[in-house]
């Protein structure tokens, strides 16, 4: 009688060393997929980390421009410098700047502007009203295709390079104009965009004016207004503070 008692002492067990094991094997998988979750969070957050420390150090940089950087952003280089672009040089998500405009937050800017132009405030808040007008709240620029928001409505439309053109103003000081021409999408998205933002050379836009129509010529002669947008993550205040720093 003692034998049976004694295989089924081992059966018995065997059955808790294999439970044992399954639950250290499940024990130890928690342990891996927790492991990898961590891991997948500290990925993500060096990935964030990297993104607002390259956002901040190229708006620092924009800060602390070369006496050669000041003269071409304000307008003034040889045709020799001017280079194609692509559109990966305004790629990312952006927000107009009108409704800081409209609800007071750049009246600083525009103060700030008044004393170095000699003018009123209101009359250069004016001036920016008609530049800074626009339906289309942000933008969204990839590889190729851009993603207008206007008025709630998302158009898209896949673009392609369509030249530059150098326009000289009334003052004497010069612009270039970054052409992309729609070549599919959303019949509402334009047919046309010219980028304008200061630099003429191959690198990232930290904000730029834009012109929006379905005719190319008639979009070179627009000059009173270029809806002016900014990284969708800025606040208003940072919008206003990075204004001012120019």
């Amino acid at each position: 009688m003692k034998k049976p008692f004694i295989i089924g002492s081992a059966i018995t067990l065997s059955v808790l060393l294999s439970g044992c094991n399954q639950d250290k094997d499940k024990n130890e998988a928690k342990k891996t997929q927790t492991e990898q979750h961590e891991h997948k969070k500290d990925e993500k957050s060096v990935h964030e980390h990297d993104h607002k420390h390259d956002h901040k150090h190229e708006h620092d940089h924009c800060h602390h421009m070369s006496d050669a950087d000041k003269k071409v952003y304000e307008g003034y280089f040889d045709d020799s410098a001017v280079k194609d672009r692509k559109l990966t040089d305004w790629e990312g998500s952006w927000q107009s700047v009108y409704p800081f405009l409209k609800d007071g937050t750049l009246d600083e800017v525009f103060e700030h502007k008044s004393e170095d132009q000699k003018k009123s405030a209101e009359d250069v808040k004016s001036y920016y009203t008609t530049g800074y007008k626009t339906d289309v709240s942000h933008i969204k620029i990839g590889e190729k295709e851009i993603t207008f928001t206007q008025n709630g409505e998302k158009h898209k439309g896949e673009y392609e390079y369509d030249g530059k053109e150098i326009l000289t103003y009334e003052k004497g000081n010069r612009g270039v104009r970054y052409i992309f021409k729609r070549v599919s999408g959303d019949d509402k998205a334009p047919k046309f965009i010219q980028f304008s933002d200061h630099i003429i050379a191959p690198e990232r836009a930290l904000h730029f004016h834009i012109y929006m129509g379905d005719d190319r010529a008639e979009l070179l002669k627009e000059l009173e207004n270029w809806p002016t947008y900014y990284p969708d993550d800025l606040s208003a205040n940072e919008v206003k503070e990075e204004m001012l720093a120019h």
